[in-house]
């Protein structure tokens, strides 16, 4: 009984470090060093850094190759690349991933370093994308009448005469109404969602043991489900591995309309064949649609001719 209890732990703690390693497989260039990816040394000064990004920025982009295979190879090498300079190329970001390199350890920390320079910047611009769709929901006339009735039935619209407010103060007392109605009642989804207090990354940090845990259950609950007992997928599971072959992001997903996601399943996109059978006709139809467009013969031209420069990225 103590060696079957002794087993367990061993496994289970086993199973920690391997979700802690998957943790950290996420983070900076993954199981990649930044540095050999960009094949420069942790003392390579940032115009030898920049200098060998362009070099191989050059090498792999992908309309510099002719083969379908070839372009897919290169289009992945070069998002690896591009990664390891937006990482090396900043001195802050650069050596919070030295610390990693020389703490590997200490995965809390990797973890906060990381993700504070990019959760808290998102969770900012994700109030300013969500204050532009409400404010562009208030001018479009089909919300904007709808915003009124609802108010009107809920009794928020006041009208007394002896009130000696200004036209000006009117509309802008109107306007705050139909913003409050559109925010209470517009089920805004994917990238202009409204921001919850789980983007905030502290938040994430308490919630972490709970998120690993809870996909700890997720991951096994699959696997007993439908590897084991091979039960159907629900609607929301075919979803969710139809968001994963497409390799979108889960607000991306959710910005799709619903008239889209029921097409993906009407194809049954959730079976692997069927999706790549998708993917080629979709992958066709694009190819169509780029040759009869002037103006990318124009950019294939100038590819050809001039070569990929310094398109995304600044060394300053």
């Amino acid at each position: 009984m103590f060696h079957g209890s002794a087993l367990g732990i061993i496994y289970f703690l086993s199973v920690i470090c391997s979700l802690q390693a998957q943790l950290l497989e996420g983070l900076y260039c993954g199981k990649d060093n930044c540095y050999d990816i960009l094949e420069v040394t942790r003392d390579a000064s940032k115009n030898e850094i920049a200098k060998n990004y362009r070099r191989l920025a050059k090498l792999y982009h992908p309309d510099l190759h002719r083969t379908k295979e070839e372009k897919l190879k290169a289009e992945e090498q070069f998002k690896i690349i591009a990664t390891a300079y937006e990482i090396l190329k900043d001195e802050e970001s650069r050596a919070d991933y030295d610390y990693m390199l020389d703490n590997p350890d200490a995965y809390y920390a990797h973890y906060y370093r990381y993700y504070r320079r990019r959760v808290a910047p998102k969770y900012y611009s994700s109030w300013q994308r969500y204050d532009t769709a409400i404010k562009y929901f208030m001018t479009v006339p089909k919300y904007r009448n709808r915003a009124l009735d609802i108010a009107k039935q809920d009794g928020l619209l006041h009208v007394d005469k002896r009130n000696r407010k200004s036209k000006s103060e009117q509309k802008e007392e109107l306007d705050r109404i139909i913003q409050k109605v559109i925010e209470d009642k517009m089920d805004i989804k994917g990238a202009y969602a409204k921001p919850t207090l789980f983007d905030i990354l502290w938040v994430q940090l308490i919630l972490l043991p709970y998120t690993i845990a809870k996909y700890f259950y997720w991951y096994f609950s699959w696997i007993w489900n439908h590897t084991i007992l091979k039960k159907p997928l629900s609607e929301e599971e075919k979803l969710y591995v139809i968001r994963k072959y497409m390799k979108l992001g889960h607000h991306q997903f959710e910005s799709l309309d619903e008239e889209k996601k029921q097409e993906y399943l009407d194809h049954k996109l959730w079976v692997k064949e069927n999706f790549e059978e998708w993917k080629l006709e979709e992958e066709e139809r694009l190819k169509k649609q780029l040759a009869e467009n002037t103006k990318y013969k124009q950019y294939r031209r100038y590819m050809k001719t001039h070569g990929v420069g310094r398109m995304t990225f600044d060394d300053s």
